[in-house]
């Protein structure tokens, strides 16, 4: 959501970093340059003049004009002026009741549904909790259908709600049925509009009267910009709500709506969805925010993401398995499947210092998820043997993988030869004590425009980006010269064959 903005200041920042010296006139020069980007990125105006303002009074300092780093002094300054734009520090949800209620207003469109039952699953994940869902949208064509999917989707209980029910009702009989069976946090999903008006207030005012919600958090779509501020705005001088949650974070909206909500309505953004899964639904960091959007990653996101989507056991046997190079193209596609489950591969290369510009130095190219459907593709073309011991791969195995997979003969060579590079480098990393500095990738397995360090690159198979088959993208010469001989070579051995046979 915030990539053009952290265009913009990085190219601001790039600037005032090559002056040797600051002077008030760069200074002067460059905060105007934030200005415009701020406000290019939908931001609202009052909020950006005093944004600008304290930069200007904290930057203009001596502190920092003396100083022997001005320009990453005055980049320190935007980030902790941006982290307490955002909000300061992340802030949680109020539990404290039981059952805990958590009532979720917004106009419709906004993504309440939704956001009710990613809510729910996180709050069962996260938190243990067990949560109770109450669709009380009765207004909506088959708003109660859609929460109800969703719970049997989830395995989470829904109260039995009926469009010819009163909201007000629905809630107060959910909330004691909730106390009955034992739930602990009762989300409930209320009614929306097109647009603000008395009647859809009043029913949420009388809600909010009857189950004296701990929680009343405003679903906003992060892509209507500044409207999604005006409306928080509203709806928090009619109900004083505890907290945003903003939805579709994960598209192409300028960002304004993150970086004004807070200080236009005096709420913090509590939660954000970032993506259409169930699963996509995340605390929100104002300080990781702030490093995301000045370019500096996000590796404490990136570290809790993995962490949750790996089993400890399962990581504990993987690591046997590397120590008896008995890693295979089973446990190569598991892998890879986790991957997946992370995000897609430019969203994490962003949350990792630095790396921000890889996908755009990929320009056109395929980005890795696409290949990695191909790769899998492969190995499910494979039988258990095959995937076990890929030495039993001659050329007419390969011919009849390819066939299955929709891919090239050459392609699964690429694989295969691909893969048997990782195993030796893998063996080679673990044959010592422990785990030695990470080994670079084989040659013809970089990223365009390199990987910094001596960071590994993208797993043998996924063609590191340059390299996969396929897609109008080049083939390593080394495999193709490979796969030839080899295709060659098993042709001769079988014309031999058959000559023999047909002597005998």
């Amino acid at each position: 959501m915030f990539d053009n903005l952290t265009d913009r200041l990085e190219d601001v920042f790039r600037k005032i970093r090559g002056h040797a010296r600051l002077t008030e006139e760069n200074v002067q020069a460059a905060l105007r340059e934030v200005r415009l980007a701020l406000l290019e990125a939908d931001v609202n105006f009052k909020v950006v003049k005093d944004f600008v303002d304290r930069v200007r009074e904290r930057a203009m300092g001596q502190d920092v004009l003396k100083s022997l780093t001005p320009g990453q002094q005055v980049v320190k300054i935007v980030h902790d002026e941006l982290v307490e734009l955002l909000g300061g520090q992340a802030q949680g949800l109020d539990l404290s009741a039981s059952p805990a209620v958590i009532m979720v207003v917004g106009l419709q469109g906004s993504g309440k549904t939704t956001t009710c039952a990613k809510l729910a699953l996180k709050l069962r994940r996260e938190f243990k909790r067990k949560p109770y869902l109450v669709p009380a949208d009765v207004y909506r064509p088959a708003a109660i259908d859609q929460l109800h999917k969703l719970a049997n989707q989830l395995d989470i209980e829904a109260y039995p709600s009926t469009p010819d029910m009163n909201p007000v009702d629905i809630c107060a009989a959910a909330l004691e049925e909730a106390r009955r069976t034992g739930h602990d946090v009762v989300l409930l999903d209320t009614a929306g509009r097109l647009h603000i008006d008395e009647t859809l207030m009043d029913e949420l005012a009388a809600i909010k009267e009857k189950t004296r919600p701990g929680e009343i958090l405003f679903v906003a779509d992060a892509m209507t910009g500044q409207d999604a501020v005006t409306v928080a705005a509203a709806f928090n001088d009619h109900l004083d709500i505890t907290g945003v949650v903003l939805t579709k974070m994960d598209g192409d909206a300028r960002g304004g709506a993150a970086l004004s909500v807070r200080q236009v309505t005096g709420k913090a953004i509590k939660l954000v969805g970032v993506g259409e899964k169930v699963a996509d639904l995340e605390i929100f960091h104002p300080d990781r925010a702030a490093s995301r959007i000045l370019g500096m990653g996000d590796i404490l996101t990136l570290i809790e993401k993995a962490q949750a989507d790996v089993d400890a056991d399962e990581a504990a046997a993987m690591e046997k398995k590397l120590r008896k190079a008995q890693f295979t193209l089973d446990d190569f596609r598991t892998q890879m499947r986790r991957i997946k489950k992370l995000g897609s591969i430019e969203g994490l290369l962003k949350m990792i210092p630095g790396m921000s510009q890889v996908s755009k130095q990929l320009g056109e190219a395929q980005m890795p998820e696409k290949e990695m459907a191909r790769v899998e593709a492969i190995i499910n073309s494979m039988t258990k043997a095959e995937r076990v011991a890929p030495k039993l791969i001659n050329t007419s195995r390969k011919e009849r993988i390819a066939r299955g997979s929709g891919t090239t003969v050459l392609e699964v060579s690429q694989l295969l030869k691909n893969f048997t590079q990782m195993q030796k480098m893998m063996q080679r990393m673990m044959g010592g004590k422990g785990m030695p500095s990470m080994p670079k990738m084989p040659p013809g397995m970089k990223l365009p425009g390199g990987m910094p360090g001596g960071m590994p690159q993208m797993p043998p198979g996924m063609g590191g980006m340059g390299e996969m088959p396929g897609g109008g993208m080049p083939l390593d010469p080394e495999a193709v010269k490979t796969a030839r001989a080899a295709a060659k070579a098993a042709a001769k051995k079988k014309k031999e064959q058959r000559k023999k046979r047909k002597k005998r």
